[in-house]
């Protein structure tokens, strides 16, 4: 029988707090960051060119949920408690927590608006 890991008390606690993704220190950001100039470069010695929707996306990958690419400051209005919220790059790519919240978006309008409350076979 597989075993289901417990969630500790400290992750407990800070569930519904805001805690910020960051990107820049994910596997894929420091491979996209540290090879996609080098990949570029091998393209244009063969005469070849990455496409600009490749190249946009990597430099917007590269700037998703950096604080010093933008941010919003956000206010609670009860404990007065802000954080800083990066923005997002929104693009449909590679980038994980994007196509994630995209996809939990998705989700949610499915189950909410277009399903009907009857039983669905699929």
């Amino acid at each position: 029988m597989p075993q289901v890991a417990a969630r500790t008390s400290t992750r407990d606690e800070d569930a519904g707090r805001y805690q910020r993704h960051r990107t820049e220190q994910t596997l894929l950001y420091r491979i996209v960051e540290e090879y996609s100039p080098a990949f570029a470069g091998h393209l244009a010695e063969q005469g070849r060119e990455l496409p600009a929707y490749m190249r946009r996306e990597f430099e917007d990958y590269l700037k998703c949920g950096r604080l010093e690419h933008g941010f919003l400051r956000v206010r609670c209005e009860s404990c007065h408690a802000e954080h800083l919220v990066a923005f997002s790059c929104k693009r449909r790519g590679f980038c994980p927590s994007c196509g994630a919240r995209r996809m939990a978006e998705s989700a949610a309008l499915l189950v909410d608006k277009v399903q009907p409350e009857q039983p669905v076979r699929q």
